[in-house]
C-alpha cells in the first residue's frame, strides 16, 4: 500500500505541474510543434493524394462519355447505361474488369449516359435499351449488341475477339 500512496502522491505532482505550465502560457516544446507539423504534412498528404484520384476519376469519366472516339481507329465498346440502375452499374464493373484482363490494347470504352441528352440519342438511333453493350469495329460500323447482365467471364472472350 505504501506504493501506490506514493504513486498517487508523484501523479498529484505531475498533474499539478502540468496545470501551472498551462496557467503560464508557456511556449509549446519542440517535440509538440513537429509533431503539429507532421500532423500537418500527414493532411497535406491525405488531401492532394485524395484530390489527385477525384481528378483523375473526373478526367477519365468525361472521357469514357466522349461518344465521338466512336470510329477513329480502335474497336470501341459503349454501354448504354443509366446510373441509377444497379444491373447498369453491375455491368459497368464486370466491363471494366473484363477490360482490364485482356492482353494487349483493349477496346475503347465509352459510355452513353441516357440521364443525358447525348446518350438518350445515342441509344434511340441504335433502338436499343439501357443494361446494353453495342461492339463497335474501328471504321465504327456496329457489329455485336449484348443486352442484359452478363459476368467478366463471359464478356472477356467476346472482348478478345473484338479486340483483334
Amino acid at each position: 500500500m505504501a506504493r501506490t500512496s506514493k504513486n498517487n502522491k508523484r501523479k498529484k505532482a505531475q498533474s499539478a505541474k502540468v496545470t501551472s505550465l498551462a496557467a503560464e502560457n508557456v511556449p509549446p516544446s519542440r517535440r509538440t510543434v513537429l509533431g503539429w507539423i507532421g500532423m500537418g504534412a500527414l493532411g497535406v498528404g491525405v488531401l492532394g493524394g485524395g484530390g489527385a484520384w477525384a481528378v483523375n476519376s473526373f478526367n477519365r469519366s468525361m472521357d469514357e462519355r466522349d461518344l465521338s472516339q466512336i470510329g477513329k481507329g480502335r474497336p470501341s465498346i459503349v454501354q448504354i447505361h443509366d446510373p441509377q440502375c444497379p444491373i447498369c452499374n453491375a455491368l459497368q464493373r464486370e466491363t471494366r474488369k473484363a477490360l482490364g484482363k485482356l492482353k494487349g490494347e483493349p477496346p475503347v470504352y465509352l459510355i452513353a449516359d441516357i440521364t443525358q441528352t447525348e446518350g438518350a440519342v445515342f441509344a434511340q438511333r441504335h433502338s436499343v435499351p439501357h443494361v446494353t453493350l453495342l461492339l463497335f469495329d474501328a471504321d465504327g460500323k456496329r457489329v455485336q449488341t449484348l443486352t442484359g447482365s452478363r459476368t467478366r467471364d463471359e464478356l472477356e472472350p467476346i472482348f478478345e475477339r473484338h479486340a483483334r
